[in-house]
């Protein structure tokens, strides 16, 4: 027909050849090289590995609240379900509400995270990138040296005095590439604390233009007299900022709920780099309500005491030496952790292996309630015992 447009056939072409290059070999060398984050083993994953009753096997490996949920959360958690269809806060208004009357500070000084996780990378994101440096201990939470490398930046471990910080180490080995330093107070997975007054001197002379991430997640079982004002600090240090969860005390870990308090434009620079809707709406709901739980809190905080004193003082009789701890949890040194941490799992009782944090000599068991540390105790002297 005419105007009828044509196009001529493509030329011919050879088939292509073999690639030469992998498409993630082109990732960034420091993304490739990370080493992802082992958690603990879920119940499901040992009753099908092993082929054991999911209702005869306790977990004691991620510092959980042996309590369960919440009551106010729970009721917050069934209120909230029937406007599942609709995106949650982005802004997370009540929730930041909520933290900006228990700690004093202004809305815009909170930044609201998927787990405390993500607000202790937000920090790293803003903060770092390839060139810069940021320092942590030996033996502290895995994220810090993940969310450092994920930024490209170098990572500075610092050896640990006695499983802990060592805050005088840590600020020599601050340079002109230094922009960020992690604490955790207390430490996971060594349960050691930095006192009070130790830490307000070091944040005294840390220079200004370094970030310090006070890691507060096992805040809430310390005695009061065990506690920093740390909260109360952020008003003299623009440099400081604290983060904690609803994953421990507050029994969410599964909504994944964690916050930081900081000043605001550190909290704006944090908020730029975090997810839209990164908290969703059951998450936002039931940690308001959680944060007015103190019956719950203070129930959570008396058997973590006793439960504590339960498991050290077994570990007493077994003779296996033991770090003493501050948190939730306490972990123990025995010959073959390995093979202790196997037999555990054939009897049905999960515990942590912390071999990736340089304590390959060690085990790391979470207080549970009084049946189940009574359990765990009976299954490792039962283990210790085998031939």
């Amino acid at each position: 027909m005419s105007g009828e447009r044509h196009r001529s056939a493509p030329a011919d072409r050879s088939p292509p050849g073999p690639r030469a290059v992998d498409i993630c070999d082109l990732a960034p060398p420091y993304v490739r090289a990370i080493a992802p984050y082992q958690p603990g083993k879920p119940i499901s994953e040992l009753a099908r590995e092993l082929n054991l009753d999911e209702a005869d096997i306790i977990k004691l490996a991620s510092n959980e609240n042996p309590l369960g949920v919440s009551p106010l959360a729970r009721r917050a958690i069934e209120d909230t379900i029937a406007g599942l269809a609709r995106y949650p806060d982005g802004n997370g208004f009540e929730l930041k509400q909520a933290l900006s009357r228990r700690f004093g500070v202004t809305q815009d000084c909170v930044v609201l995270g998927n787990g405390s996780n993500d607000v202790l990378e937000m920090a790293a994101r803003a903060f770092l990138t390839p060139g810069l440096q940021a320092i942590y201990s030996q033996h502290a939470f895995a994220v810090y040296p993940l969310a450092v490398q994920a930024a490209g930046a170098t990572g500075i471990e610092v050896p640990a005095v006695a499983f802990g910080h060592d805050l005088d180490a840590m600020l020599s080995a601050i340079t002109s590439r230094t922009r960020l330093i992690f604490i955790a107070n207390p430490n996971n997975p060594t349960g050691t604390l930095v006192k009070p007054s130790e830490l307000e001197v070091f944040l005294s002379d840390v220079p200004s233009e370094v970030l310090v991430v006070l890691d507060e997640a096992y805040n809430e079982y310390l005695p009061d007299e065990f506690r920093s004002n740390s909260t109360g600090w952020l008003k003299r240090y623009s440099n400081l900022v604290v983060t904690r969860t609803f994953s421990k005390i507050y029994g969410l870990a599964g909504l994944r709920v964690g916050y930081a308090l900081a000043a605001a434009g550190v909290a704006d620079l944090m908020n730029r780099v975090r997810q839209p809707f990164n908290v969703n709406s059951i998450g936002l709901a039931a940690a308001t309500a959680a944060l007015d739980d103190s019956g719950f809190v203070r129930e959570t905080y008396e058997i973590n005491r006793s439960g504590m004193r339960q498991v050290t003082d077994g570990l007493k009789r077994l003779g296996l030496d033991y770090i003493p701890s501050y948190g939730n949890f306490v972990s123990f040194r025995v010959a073959d952790a390995a093979r202790v941490f196997r037999m555990l799992l054939e009897a049905g009782v999960i515990v942590r292996p912390i071999s990736s944090y340089g304590m390959p000599q060690h085990l790391r068991v979470t207080i549970g309630l009084k049946s189940e540390n009574a359990r765990f105790l009976a299954a490792l002297e039962r283990t210790l015992a085998a031939p």
